[in-house]
């Protein structure tokens, strides 16, 4: 699946659908996720925790995973993470 993101287009590898799950879950469940991918892949996140944002953007700093983009839609936040090089 293609996706484009910050005026590229991207191959997204992996999708996650963590909605009803609250913290630490779709952290928990990215982070596993993560390891199974190659670097410089792309897995997206959909999730419907309203503290998902402010927990993606940390977990991105401490990890050095880049997030990518995320987005909001009807409650509904959408995260796509790149894996940071090894």
């Amino acid at each position: 699946m293609s996706e484009a993101l910050v005026g590229r287009s991207v191959e997204i590898i992996q999708s996650l659908d963590c909605q009803g799950m609250q913290c630490p879950l779709p952290i928990y469940k990215s982070s596993m996720a993560l390891k199974s991918l190659a670097a410089g892949e792309i897995l997206e996140v959909v999730c419907t925790d309203p503290a998902s944002p402010n927990d993606f953007n940390a977990f991105a700093r401490q990890t050095g995973h880049e997030l990518l983009k995320s987005e909001d839609t009807d409650s509904v936040q959408t995260f796509w993470l790149r894996k940071r090089p090894s």
